[in-house]
Parts: C-alpha cells; sequence; structure tokens
C-alpha cells in the first residue's frame, strides 16, 4: 500500500515546483513601462489556453487588465489589443515601426516569402501581381464564366444524398484552384493534396516543436509533400503551354449554408432574389457581371456570415525597436496581437450582435465602416475579397435555386482558434 503521506508530499513538491516555474517566467518578462498581464508557463506561455477558451481567455483577461495586456502565446511574448481605435490605426499605418509578426510555426510551414509575411516594397509589388490577376475587370471578363462552369458541375447529381457541406466546401475550394491552374479535376492527386493542405493548415497554428505526432511536424511533412507535387507540376505545365487561371473559396460558404438553414425567412429572401435573376434567363445561360452586381441581399448574407462566424480574427505585428502605444513601452522584437472579433459582436455597431441577421447590411453601409475589418484594411487589404465573394454568390445562386435540404442532426460547431464542424456538418439534399 503506498505511503499517504509520500504521495501527499510529492503533490505538494510538484505544486510548489509548478509555482517556482510560473513566478520565474513572469518576473522574467517584468520590465518598467510593459502593460500588465500574465506570461503563463515557459516556453509554453499561454498558449493552451488562448488556443482552447479563446474569445473567453480574451475577455477575461480584458476584464482584469485592460484593452491592452501582454501575454505569452505561439512561442513569443504578445501584447494584445482590443482597442477598436488603437487596433485601426495600427492596420492602416504600416509606418509605425512594426512589420507583420506571424507565429514561427506559420513562417516555417507556409514560408517566409508568403504574401502575408513579407513588408515593404517588396509586399506592394506581390501585391500588385496578385491584384492584376483577380481584379473585377479580369473577374467580369474572364474569371466569372469558368467559376459559373465549375461550380454547376461541382453540385450536379447531390439531389438525394447526404453530404458533408464543410467537406464539399473544402473540396471546392480545392478542385477549383486545380481546375483552372492545372486543368484537372477529381483525381487521386487532388485527393492526396486535399489531405495534406488540411496537416499545413493545422500546423501553422501551433507551437513549433519539430516531434513525430505534433500538428507542427505533420505541418512541415505536409509542406515538403505538397512542394513535391506542385514542382511537378510546374513542370509538366511548362512543357505542356497550358494557360493559367486563378480562383478561391472559403469556409464562408460552409456557414452560409448552415445560418441559411436555420433562417427560413432569409432563405426564403436570398431565394426570391435569385428566382428572379432565374427567370431572366435560359436555363443553360451563366451567370454575368451585372447578374452578380444586383444581388444585394447575397452580399447582405456572405457579409452576416463573416461577421458572425469570424474567419478571422486579427492580425500579427512585430515591433523592429522599442515603441509606445498607448502610454506603454512595447520591446523590440515583440509581437502585437491586433485582436479584431470583439468588434463584430459590438452592441452598439451590431444592435444584437449574436443574431444572424442580414438586413443590418442593406440598412447602412456597414462594409464602409472604418472598424470593419474582416477583409484587414490599408496596405493589406485582401487581395481576393472580390473574387471569393464572387465565387460564394455563384455558389449560393445555383444551390438555393435547384435544392433544398434539411440538416442532419446537429454538428458541434468550433468558432476559435478557427471556424470547423469537427465532426462534419451533415445535410440531407432533394431538388427545389
Amino acid at each position: 500500500m503506498v505511503d499517504l503521506g509520500v504521495v501527499l508530499g510529492m503533490a505538494i513538491g510538484f505544486m510548489i515546483v509548478c509555482s517556482v516555474f510560473l513566478r520565474w517566467n513572469d518576473v522574467k518578462y517584468r520590465k518598467k513601462g510593459l502593460p500588465p498581464g500574465t506570461m503563463g508557463w515557459p516556453l509554453f506561455g499561454e498558449t493552451t489556453e488562448f488556443l482552447k477558451q479563446g474569445p473567453n481567455f480574451m475577455k477575461k483577461q480584458r476584464a482584469r487588465y485592460g484593452n491592452i495586456f501582454k501575454t505569452h502565446i505561439l512561442g513569443c511574448p504578445t501584447v494584445i489589443c482590443m482597442d477598436p481605435e488603437l487596433n485601426r490605426s495600427i492596420i492602416m499605418n504600416e509606418s509605425m515601426g512594426l512589420i507583420p509578426g506571424y507565429p514561427q510555426s506559420m513562417l516555417d510551414i507556409l514560408g517566409k516569402w508568403n504574401i502575408a509575411a513579407i513588408h515593404g516594397s517588396l509586399h506592394k509589388a506581390m501585391r500588385s501581381c496578385m491584384l492584376g490577376l483577380i481584379s473585377p475587370t479580369m473577374i467580369r471578363d474572364q474569371l466569372l464564366s469558368k467559376i459559373d462552369e465549375f461550380t454547376r458541375s461541382f453540385i450536379n447529381n447531390w439531389d438525394g444524398q447526404v453530404i458533408d457541406i464543410q467537406e464539399k466546401m473544402k473540396e471546392m475550394w480545392l478542385f477549383s484552384i486545380l481546375k483552372q491552374i492545372v486543368d484537372i479535376d477529381s483525381s487521386p492527386l487532388a485527393g492526396t493534396l486535399k489531405s495534406e493542405i488540411m496537416k499545413l493548415v493545422l500546423g501553422s497554428l501551433s507551437l513549433p516543436i519539430n516531434f513525430p505526432g505534433t500538428s507542427y511536424y505533420q505541418g512541415i511533412q505536409a509542406r515538403r509533400k505538397i512542394v513535391n507535387i506542385l514542382k511537378k507540376i510546374i513542370y509538366d505545365r511548362r512543357t505542356s503551354q497550358r494557360s493559367n487561371g486563378f480562383e478561391t473559396v472559403s469556409i464562408t460558404s460552409m456557414m452560409s449554408v448552415k445560418y441559411l438553414h436555420d433562417h427560413p425567412s432569409f432563405l426564403k429572401e436570398l431565394r426570391n432574389e435569385h428566382m428572379g435573376i432565374r427567370k431572366k434567363k435560359l436555363p443553360e445561360d451563366a451567370i454575368d457581371w451585372e447578374d452578380y452586381k444586383s444581388m444585394n441581399f447575397t452580399r447582405a448574407v456572405i457579409l452576416e456570415t463573416l461577421r458572425l462566424a469570424t474567419v478571422v480574427n486579427g492580425l500579427l505585428r512585430k515591433t523592429t525597436q522599442d515603441m509606445e502605444m498607448n502610454g506603454f513601452v512595447i520591446p523590440k522584437g515583440w509581437k502585437i496581437y491586433v485582436y479584431t472579433r470583439e468588434i463584430n459582436y459590438d452592441a452598439f455597431m451590431h444592435p444584437e450582435p449574436l443574431n444572424f441577421n442580414p438586413c443590418r447590411w442593406m440598412e447602412k453601409n456597414l462594409e464602409s465602416h472604418q472598424y470593419f475589418m474582416a477583409f484587414g484594411g490599408g496596405g493589406r487589404l485582401c487581395p481576393g475579397k472580390e473574387l471569393g465573394t464572387v465565387q460564394i454568390a455563384v455558389f449560393l445562386h445555383y444551390f438555393v435555386t435547384r435544392y433544398r435540404w434539411k440538416e442532419v442532426g446537429r454538428g458541434k460547431l468550433l468558432k476559435f482558434p478557427r471556424v470547423e464542424a469537427p465532426n462534419g456538418l451533415h445535410i440531407r439534399i432533394w431538388d427545389n
């Protein structure tokens, strides 16, 4: 029989060691002028609480320390800013001595030259190139017809099926890109890429611990496989002289299906808008630019989905020198997390903020509000904003005019750190 005194002594000893570690880490980052806050464990910091509790962690810390507080997340000391005016200033003015400060895991897995990580003249040049490929003119003249054709084909023959709309939207995003870039449809190659891309996404927001079994390790391995696949595709493309193309879609498609299912009156209004467009066309006619520009309620549905199912919770910046911020001094090399999520649930800006209500976007021009940052802001406004909106709108057009659906079960939904249904979101579909 185990001696109770020994067990008790070990437990007390463990608690003392934990207290020492916590105290040591707190003292290590105690510096005059820093914002208040806690730093958690050495190396791990408060990453677990941040990823698991998400918005509740933020609210708890803000209630205790105010709109600006320090923490240690994703392997780096970080100042979290929840002040809307200061957040807007940081996002709109990249010349404040701040550069992109994304986690090391993201830089390792997505590459240090990805557009979110670079800054200055290189970022401007790359963003200009991207805008040339996916500008409204390019969408209108070249991409819209391809999006229309692909979407019709992709959702064909769904009648009578039970599908996981989350998985279908992931496939739609991936297969549409593969179709336009390398002219291939669903295939073993596409399935392989889908699996590896999911590992890459999960690993990009994790502690950079390169050990078998960790999300970071799997993300690094996935990156290598994807790079090898893409190298072969590029080689084959150059030798076969195929033409270029690009399109994208968001998880917003899946969440819009979910919200419309749960709010039949808004689904009816959306369906009426698209039936009105369809009545002016022959069955084989594609959606054109004027049709898209007339989808006012559809755009409102997309924006309300983006607001309520926040895909981008905030932006990370890194200080290049010691800098003053609202009376605090942020040391060189620290991260600043511009946490923009809470403005989406601000009751003053959005009355009854937890309710799905696309009409709020019809009554006033919230899309141009200074604090609405679903697509970023300033020189880092998402270059794919309009293309993504077009693809979601085209998908909704064909989906609601052709089908009706019913959710099967009540799948669990997570909204932090990313929007997902861990066990899928299953719906039964039948023809309209």
